[in-house]
């Protein structure tokens, strides 16, 4: 984008060109336009000219006796004459070749006028739309007597298609048609009647013979078309030429080379240099170097910008820069993964003397158990040792586990159940049922959960579940962000905590769920027994995928 925005100015001078050479065209276009509306203007001159010589020749001669015949045999000899009319000095037909139609009427009429006061010829077009089924325009010749006093007139009437220009002939521009109007501006004839305006008010612009006018002009058929006007004899009757106006999208269209190839070349042509110079000494470099620092993002140190030895001394600065920040990285990546090695030793090795610490402790509670000869010390010391022992098995798991920071939680229950169920030698007597959704869990979390699944195993063992064929049911779900242990026996069952009296065992049990944020129920299987049920959210722990 930035190279185009800097090479616009190219494409800018193009442009301006280009509308120069479309102006200049324009101009030129309307001069050709100009130039044959006068040729045309000029052919026709040159035909009417020769009509009014022969009036000339004829008007002499046309007060003799049997003039009718003789305008007759004129009309049969000379194509350019449909008709000759003699009128006299008061403007009544005197003789005619054929009989004139009632709407030719002399006396009183303006070019009738104009001969009596002395003008030598007048071509008009008052006789209406067509005589003699066709278009037709008027010539009149003065007739003097002896004594050189106006006589009359004699007037031809000839057809436009013998004096309008063809547009066969190829000094006229393409696309022209051709009109040819009288002096108020109406059609006499035309190649065309859509290419026209209605009325061309033009013709008083032009001051006489040989000038011409041309502008522009609404047609018909609504499009703009240029418009060119020449007087063919006199003001009386005119020839209009109309071209279609090229505006700047069409003369494109008609000059794509000039106006729109040569320009996006040009733009092209400088873009892709300039675009070949910055990728090869810039762009290539830049994305070579990208690649390069991806590498080391994904750890990959030992790579070193050998290619950059080619690039300019700017990229071969920074590349060195790359390659020595890379080295730094990686000693001190060794440097952290040797500690953290260190401390993950240090805190295994931690983990497994307060395992031991614990087992000691379990020892030492139960050699003083078996000096007790109370039975409900020796059961307190019994739960005791059972609560450090579910402890020193979470200290067991974290140095055992890959991850000093989580535990599984299946494998953990599977082997606190076990343990507790074969506390006291039922295992055999004790059908136990675990199902466990995976879960990883931290030790901040553990404990609270393993004391309380200590608690709960404690007391549905005491309460019928040592008999043959008691059932122990655990079930651990998650589900949404929160997760349930459910613990359920099929013993005699125990008062429920919230009646009243609340034992220790409770206690602890309310004591762990507030610890985990979470909430304790117990409730009455309908076949007997109870299940404790603990309801916790499982943040900040994460579920295993």
């Amino acid at each position: 984008m930035a190279l185009a925005i800097a090479l616009a100015p190219v494409l800018g001078l193009s442009a301006v060109q280009s509308a120069l050479g479309f102006q200049n065209e324009v101009k030129a276009e309307r001069r050709a336009l100009v130039g044959a509306a006068e040729l045309s203007a000029a052919t026709m001159r040159a035909r009417t000219s020769v009509s009014l010589v022969v009036l000339r020749t004829l008007v002499s001669g046309s007060e003799a006796p049997g003039c009718a015949q003789q305008l007759a045999y004129a009309v049969r000899e000379v194509p350019a004459f449909t008709n000759l009319v003699r009128f006299d000095r008061l403007g009544r037909v005197a003789c005619a070749a054929q009989p004139p139609p009632s709407s030719l009427k002399a006396a009183g009429a303006s070019w009738f006028n104009a001969l009596a006061l002395g003008k030598p010829f007048e071509m008009f077009s008052g006789v209406g739309a067509t005589y003699a089924a066709e278009p037709v325009i008027l010539a009149s010749v003065r007739a003097v007597d002896e004594r050189g006093a106006f006589a009359g007139a004699l007037t031809a009437t000839i057809p436009l298609r013998t004096i309008r220009p063809l547009k066969s002939n190829p000094a006229l521009p393409a696309g022209v048609e051709i009109a040819l109007i009288d002096a108020e501006g109406r059609q006499l004839s035309t190649t065309s009647p859509a290419a026209f305006p209605a009325i061309v008010t033009a013709p008083r612009k032009v001051t006489g013979v040989g000038d011409a006018s041309t502008w522009l002009a609404r047609s018909r058929s609504g499009d703009l078309r240029d418009i060119a006007v020449a007087p063919i004899l006199g003001n009386a009757m005119y020839v209009v030429l109309s071209t279609p106006s090229h505006n700047a999208l069409s003369w494109a269209r008609l000059n794509p080379v000039s106006a729109i190839l040569l320009p996006l070349l040009a733009f092209g042509l400088a873009l892709s240099a300039v675009w070949i110079v910055a990728d090869r000494g810039v762009v290539r470099w830049i994305a070579y170097l990208r690649r390069l620092a991806l590498l080391y993002a994904r750890g990959r140190y030992g790579v070193h910008p050998a290619r950059a030895r080619r690039a300019p001394p700017e990229i071969r600065e920074l590349a060195d820069t790359l390659d020595a920040m890379a080295s730094l990285i990686a000693e001190r990546d060794r440097v952290l993964r040797d500690t953290l090695a260190q401390k993950d030793t240090m805190m295994r090795e931690i983990h497994h003397r307060v395992k031991n610490n614990l087992q000691v402790i379990s020892s030492l509670l139960s050699m003083q158990q078996r000096a007790l000869d109370e039975p409900a010390a020796q059961a307190a010391m019994a739960d005791t040792r059972q609560r450090i022992a579910a402890l020193a098995l979470i200290y067991r798991g974290l140095y055992q586990s890959p991850d000093l920071r989580r535990v599984d939680l299946r494998d953990f229950l599977e082997e606190l159940i076990a343990q507790l169920v074969s506390s006291d030698g039922t295992c055999g007597l004790i059908q136990t049922h675990l199902q466990v959704d995976p879960l990883d869990i931290d030790p901040d979390r553990l404990a609270p959960l393993a004391l309380f699944a200590v608690e709960a195993i404690t007391n549905a063992r005491k309460h019928g579940l040592g008999e043959p064929g008691g059932r122990l049911n655990v079930t651990f779900t998650v589900l949404e962000g929160d997760a349930e242990l459910a613990i359920s026996d099929s013993g005699t069952g125990f008062e429920d905590p919230r009646a009243g009296r609340v034992g220790v065992g409770g206690a602890l049990m309310g004591a762990f769920a507030r610890q985990l944020r979470g909430k304790v129920d117990f409730t009455a299987n309908a076949d007997g027994g109870r299940t404790t049920r603990l309801k916790f959210p499982t943040h900040p722990a994460a579920r295993m995928g």
